[in-house]
């Protein structure tokens, strides 16, 4: 055996042995990061951030925990205009992310791979193109952006808002992993991964049934439940149903049963009940 042809031979094996031993690593990471309980103090510091915490029934704080934990050890937080990233913002976007994917038995966020996060609202240039091909450049002030199925981000101060007594149903972190779980379907036409097609038939009807009724009150000036900001289109309208959801969860059911109902089961959780 030629000496060139040996060191190609041994890097082939080095590359293989990469390829294969990666996802075994990751996985023993993984499970060690799910066996790991929140500290007291990360939980003081949830409370203080997040106090939609406070909610969570004892017996899924474990998972949330362990959830949130593996969330921690495998994303990255990324400050941007010189924002510092602290252990409290760390904690609160990630256990409010982990909240969407509580009831879920597959591994969550499995494309994210970084959470960019600013002080305050941002300024994003986008470009889009009318039905003629015409090309329009516009800024847009934003306080959270599922840029791509890999990025997050979000304002800090909106992140912090979330639970005010005058803010309603906001939650731009639910708001924004709402959105991942709509791309990460493939269609971000307000449809997430859902287990079979009678689940999607009957998703499908009540969503456009409850979006077309939401359209017909913002254009007739009625007051809503749900933020008229849901009625710019599919995407939108299961974004900020999903807000409603976990933050006004009682006042959902009772004014939109049909559409709790759909979230309560893909979400497999029924905060109404907590």
């Amino acid at each position: 055996m030629s000496t060139a042809f040996a060191i190609a031979l041994a890097g082939c094996l080095a590359v293989l042995a990469w390829i294969v031993g990666r996802p075994i690593i990751a996985a023993r990471r993984r499970t060690a990061l799910h066996g790991r309980a929140l500290t007291a103090a990360e939980h003081a510091l949830l409370a203080r951030h997040w106090p939609g915490y406070a909610r969570v029934p004892q017996a899924l704080v474990p998972r949330l925990d362990a959830l949130t934990a593996v969330f921690l050890g495998e994303k990255e937080f990324v400050g941007c205009r010189g924002l510092a990233i602290t252990p409290a913002i760390r904690l609160a976007v990630a256990a409010q992310a982990c909240l969407l994917v509580l009831g879920r038995d597959r591994p969550p966020y499995e494309l994210v791979r970084s959470i960019l996060i600013y002080p305050s609202q941002f300024v994003v240039a986008e470009q889009w193109h009318d039905e003629v091909g015409v090309v329009t450049e516009e800024e847009r002030v934003l306080s959270g952006q599922a840029w791509d199925v890999s990025r997050i981000l979000l304002s800090w101060e909106d992140v912090e808002s979330a639970g005010d007594d005058d803010g309603g149903a906001y939650n731009v972190v639910i708001h924004e992993f709402a959105h991942y779980l709509d791309l990460e379907a493939g269609g971000a036409d307000g449809t997430p991964q859902l287990d079979s097609a009678a689940d999607r038939q009957r998703w499908s009807a009540v969503l456009a049934s409850e979006f077309k009724r939401l359209q017909d009150s913002v254009e007739q000036g009625e007051e809503t439940f749900l933020d008229d900001y849901a009625a710019q289109d599919e995407a939108e309208f299961f974004a900020v149903a999903s807000e409603a959801f976990f933050e006004q969860p009682r006042e959902f059911a009772r004014r939109l049963p049909a559409l709790y109902g759909e979230l309560r089961g893909y979400y497999r959780l029924d905060p109404a009940a907590w």
